[in-house]
């Protein structure tokens, strides 16, 4: 019999991308929703029933998927009848919309978690005022679990904030950094997230969504993702270029009139 695999750094089940492997609470561990609302689904026929061995449901990928693009549509406002004549509008819907989901959802280059102690980060980042904690708190940089324990959803970028404390940067000088950073990223995805609705969701939702069509937006959407982060990777390039030349331009002509 399949067993559920579990992340290696906390334990929670993990849904597989093939076989089903998920009991039903297990399931409800990986969305976050309850037994009874995923059994109330199954009622109202918004969720394909489990495989059934030894009495047993088990549950795959696309029951996971599937919950979590019914969790989307509530917090968009959509009630459960509405999510049920959605979902069984016509024969293939709610397939696309969950591959359309997929293409919207899945990271760039996804990371792996890493769970570090408390007694870690004390001795890569040494004391950190309570103001800078609540800023990393805020960012997502760290995520408590508890037991002086936390979560690093990027690595990499944790990495790069302990370098550039080796370089003598204060960490609160380097956080204000992150935030600005962030704010920049959001104003800019949510450009790129505009010209996709103008440019290719409204023509085609306008054309009345033809069937024949669904695959080529899907695709689009894939595309799009590193398109954008191509052409974001690119002109940062040239402009760091830029601000660096001209900043120590005047460097180099400050050190000229000291002599």
């Amino acid at each position: 019999m399949a067993s559920a695999r579990t992340d290696p750094q906390d334990g929670r089940p993990s849904a597989s991308t093939g076989g089903y492997d998920l009991t039903i609470e297990q399931l409800a561990a990986e969305t976050g929703m309850s037994v009874r609302n995923i059994r109330n689904h199954h009622t109202r026929g918004l969720l394909p029933p489990p495989e059934v061995r030894a009495r047993v449901g088990y549950y795959s990928s696309e029951h996971v998927a599937r919950l979590r693009l019914i969790q989307d549509l509530q917090a968009d406002g959509f009630n459960l009848a509405a999510i049920e004549r959605l979902l069984s509008g016509s024969d293939g819907l709610a397939a696309r919309l969950l591959g359309l989901r997929h293409a919207v959802t899945t990271p760039f280059e996804p990371e792996s978690p890493e769970v570090i102690t408390a007694e870690e980060l004390d001795k890569r980042f040494g004391e950190v005022d309570a103001k800078d904690v609540e800023r990393v708190r805020k960012l997502g940089l760290l995520l408590p679990l508890g037991d002086g324990r936390f979560e690093v959803p990027s690595p990499a970028l944790l990495g790069a904030a302990e370098q550039v404390l080796a370089l003598g940067v204060p960490l609160s000088a380097a956080l204000a950094v992150v935030e600005r950073v962030r704010r920049d990223c959001d104003s800019i995805s949510r450009a790129f997230t505009k010209l996709f609705l103008r440019e290719l969701w409204e023509p085609f939702d306008q054309a009345g969504q033809p069937e024949e069509r669904w695959d080529e937006l899907i695709e689009a959407v894939n595309s799009l993702r590193p398109l954008a982060s191509e052409a974001l990777l690119a002109l940062f390039k040239q402009s760091m270029t830029t601000q660096l030349e001209q900043a120590f331009g005047k460097v180099l002509e400050h050190q000229t009139k000291r002599k």
